[in-house]
């Protein structure tokens, strides 16, 4: 069950110093450069979004500020990839840090703000409250509606050492200066549309039936819920639905927030494997994942997850219970709309890697203990099942 006494525990909340939300806002990211007497920037992005960024670099340039572009990452990162990138910019001088991108670019940029002129090494902030200081500003502007690592305080990586899913967990990694331009997820094929879009419906909803769930934090998640399951089919099926693109970019905005100090659980957890294992898209296997874990939930908190029924549209029926699992119904017909695979063998996985995954999903401690339900190495075996 969700515990009571939780409900009002201490919080620590930490925004970005500035967010700008709206069309075209992309603009005035010069502005907040120049204005703050910046004069050189690194600019961690990818190739196929520098045409559409060559005015504002252009812009920069002619006023003097010196700027340095990185299009290394180009998957979900490892430590590997992000000390390759910490190495090509030692020699650079550089104040201020701005990532243009989805999760993966937008984690790296806030690392590397932390990094660039830190003593610790990777291995000695990875983990919760770790890192000490971040010296260097940070700009995050997200191109998909999804992570809510604009926002977070989270950066996630793959250690090559073990092929596991890593947090650097730290307020020194919540940006100084958030834009959020919608026009810039237009031209995001369907697919990633439709994944990205369900990981941020997926922050929102665990946030809101974690164990550790706070009424500060519920009026994000379930605003996140509402925008997000009303817009994502319009965003897909008319890409230049201006409300739609917009609703969902605050929906993953608020998704963010959740992430700090509630963050995710179960669906998370298990979804970590799919991507260490097998490259997996987060987004994707977050959505392959959810209506499962979401029944496997719902007899530990029929009452949340019959607001999150309500949250996606579903209207109450006779019992919290009828409610809640109405709403498991009403994702799997979100998937679908959306154009998604709905079970891990149409995906491409392997079933026999059932038990590694499983194994590997119990590691991610500081997830699983999130989850309302506690899912043990049989329970996680069941869910992939269940999934397959």
């Amino acid at each position: 069950m969700i515990q009571t006494d939780n409900a009002y525990r201490d919080i620590t909340v930490r925004f970005p110093a500035q967010i700008l939300i709206g069309k075209n806002t992309l603009g005035k990211l010069t502005d907040e450069v120049v204005a703050a007497g910046h004069s050189n920037v690194l600019i961690i992005t990818i190739n196929v979004l520098l045409a559409t960024l060559d005015p504002v670099i252009q812009t920069l340039r002619e006023q003097g500020i010196n700027v340095h572009i990185n299009t290394s990452i180009i998957q979900e990162p490892s430590f590997q990839d992000f000390g390759s990138l910490l190495r090509s910019v030692t020699d650079k001088p550089v104040d201020v840090v701005v990532g243009i991108g989805g999760g993966s670019v937008l984690d790296i940029a806030k690392l590397a703000a932390a990094q660039i002129d830190n003593t610790q090494t990777l291995n000695e902030i990875t983990g919760i409250g770790l890192l000490k200081n971040r010296r260097i500003k940070l700009i995050c502007v997200p191109t998909t509606a999804g992570t809510g690592s604009e926002v977070s305080p989270n950066a996630i990586l793959i250690d090559n050492a073990d092929n596991q899913k890593k947090g650097i967990i730290s307020p020194h990694l919540v940006p100084d200066v958030v834009i959020i331009d919608p026009a810039l997820t237009y031209n995001l094929p369907p697919d990633i549309t439709a994944a990205t879009g369900l990981d941020a419906l997926t922050h929102c909803l665990e946030a809101y039936t974690n164990l550790f769930a706070h009424p500060f934090i519920d009026m994000y998640a379930y605003e996140g819920m509402r925008l997000i399951s009303a817009s994502l089919v319009r965003a897909i099926t008319n890409a230049h639905d201006e409300t739609a693109r917009t609703q969902l970019a605050i929906g993953s905005l608020l998704g963010g927030f959740c992430l700090g100090p509630v963050n995710t659980a179960g669906v998370h957890a298990l979804s970590y494997p799919l991507g260490s294992m097998f490259h997996m898209a987060h987004g994707l296997s977050n959505a392959l994942l959810l209506p499962y874990v979401m029944e496997f939930n719902i007899p530990a908190a029929p009452a949340r997850y019959a607001d999150v029924a309500r949250a996606l549209g579903v209207n109450s029926g006779a019992t919290d219970l009828n409610t809640a699992y109405a709403g498991v119904d009403r994702i799997r017909e979100l998937i679908a709309q959306c154009g998604l695979p709905a079970r891990l063998g149409e995906a491409g996985i392997n079933r026999a890697a059932i038990p590694a995954m499983a194994a590997d999903a119990m590691k991610i401690t500081r997830l699983l203990k999130n989850n309302p339900r506690t899912i043990d190495l049989a329970d996680a075996i069941g869910i992939y099942e269940a999934a397959y």
